[in-house]
């Protein structure tokens, strides 16, 4: 299997290059040169195995390099880490779902690929005969941070510096983040949102002095973000394995349609579903859910990508992105593969916060995606109804995704069973939680963790408890343009360590 860019489709790497340098040289995105093909009789073969397995299996269809054997060894070591089932899919009601990818160590849909990426990685490098540190410098929302953190801490050979926007997590994922053990971690916040940081940091990968520097101290950069092709292969699992309960529980048939709700900024959870079903899955329609920072739902309306518009923090937070880098990859398809255009596209974006992709692509997409938006009091709702009519405690992501699945399923009166893909848990944003419950919110982050157990009867684990009597280790603040010197000097300090 070889990778291209999506600024250049003439130029294809093996998968060792694309997930061992993350970015392209020219600033694009690599994806597969071709889609690899499942019948829907592997998918069925799928049912009978466990998730580590069904991972493996899918994995293997991207990574030649590696046998299945040696990817159901990551992927079994990956998943051993979770709280039981890694995707288990619950039923809600009658053609009504949810899988919840939250069971990992960070309780967010990250540590999906992120659990499977630093061995994923350590493989790659090792069969490529890389010798250099792999320095992982990482923009977070909230979610992505924790769960890099996690995964890369004290791995052989790498080295990750996480970079999250100054007052725009909630508590916890903030505490997460600046507790991490490990010596060769590291948290920056950063003065601004979630898209000055991320910015910051793909402008650093193309930043050449700080590329020599780093490698004069043995260091190569590589990301860990979902723009990396190792963070959305092992995504793509997951609707695979969502399929396969679906058929093992006698829910639907083999062949039938299955659509996806799924509560997004950066495009990336969305994307790999995009992916499954390029490669067989018979997914009918991928419902695109955003927050107040609507951008993805105005753009699936009208074509029209722009960031004419105000950013808004919300009890949403991973969700609070106005420049969602995957799109890029779902562009390059629907732009016929046209690596120029999408070079435009993106220039456009940046000089002019937009760009027009034209009608008749738009009404391609719109044959498989739909967009639609939920604002801070309409999930907020959609939380308490859920939780009273079917007992089920979303967080308000999720809650974003469960507004708009059923807005689209009233609406449309589709008849495909519709998934909503949970991706954080309700211990992550409690004060958020017990606040659409109705309930007076405590000031203090355990109390109202420990109420929200109360009220909902939802086990709160002991090791978040824990998380509060943690030392922080990390407290430094950087303008964006501060971002090259803290990943030079935080290489600098890795020496042997990494």
């Amino acid at each position: 299997m070889k990778y291209i860019s999506t600024r250049n489709p003439d130029v294809a790497v093996s998968g060792s290059t694309a997930v061992l340098t993350g970015l392209a040289p020219d600033g694009g995105l690599y994806v597969p040169e071709s889609y690899p093909t499942v019948t829907i009789e592997q998918i069925e073969s799928l049912a009978d195995l466990d998730y580590p397995e069904r991972s493996a299996r899918i994995m293997s269809l991207f990574f030649d390099e590696l046998s299945y054997d040696e990817l159901l060894s990551i992927t079994r070591r990956a998943y051993a880490t979770f709280d039981g089932d890694p995707a288990p899919l619950v039923k809600l009601d009658k053609g009504l779902y949810v899988l919840e990818l939250w069971h990992g160590r960070t309780h967010a849909f990250k540590d999906m690929a992120l659990s499977v990426l630093p061995l994923l990685m350590t493989a790659l490098k090792e069969k490529a005969g890389q010798k250099e540190i792999c320095l992982i410098p990482v923009a977070t929302s909230g979610d992505t941070g924790k769960a890099a953190l996690e995964g890369f801490s004290d791995v052989a050979g790498t080295g990750v510096i996480v970079f999250y926007p100054y007052g725009g997590v909630s508590h916890t994922q903030r505490k997460q983040m600046v507790t991490t053990l490990g010596d060769n971690v590291s948290v920056v916040a950063v003065r601004g949102n979630f898209d000055d940081a991320q910015t910051a940091v793909k402008r650093a990968f193309g930043d050449a002095k700080l590329t020599a520097d780093l490698v004069a101290l043995g260091c190569k950069m590589t990301g860990a973000n979902s723009i990396n092709l190792g963070r959305l292969v092992p995504q793509a699992a997951y609707y695979f394995s969502a399929y396969a309960d679906l058929l093992s529980s006698g829910q639907i048939k083999a062949g039938d349609e299955v659509d996806f709700c799924v509560p997004t900024g950066n495009f990336g959870n969305i994307l790999a579903g995009y992916y499954a079903r390029r490669m067989g899955l018979p997914v009918g329609r991928l419902i695109c859910a955003s927050n107040d920072n609507n951008v993805l739902t105005d753009f699936l309306r009208t074509g029209v990508y722009s960031l004419d518009r105000e950013f808004i923090k919300t009890t949403s937070p991973s969700m609070d992105i106005l420049v969602s880098s995957n799109l890029e990859r779902l562009l390059f398809e629907f732009a016929g593969r046209d690596g120029a255009l999408i070079e435009e596209w993106m220039k456009q974006l940046r000089e002019n916060g937009r760009y027009d992709i034209g009608k008749e692509r738009l009404a391609e997409i719109r044959k498989i995606f739909v967009g639609g938006c939920a604002m801070q009091d309409e999930y907020a709702e959609t939380l308490r109804d859920v939780f009273d009519e079917y007992g089920y405690l979303a967080d308000p992501h999720t809650s974003v995704a469960f507004n708009v699945c059923l807005r689209y399923k009233e609406e449309s009166g589709g008849r495909s069973p519709a998934v909503v893909v949970g991706t954080a848990s309700p211990v992550k944003f409690a004060p958020a939680v017990l606040a659409a419950l109705g309930e007076k919110v405590p000031s203090d982050d355990v109390a109202a963790l420990r109420k929200m157990e109360d009220v909902t009867a939802f086990p709160v684990p002991e090791s978040v408890y824990k998380l509060f009597e943690m030392k922080e280790r990390f407290g430094e603040v950087t303008d964006p343009s501060g971002v090259p010197a803290a990943v030079k000097k935080f290489a600098a300090g890795l020496g042997g360590k990494a």
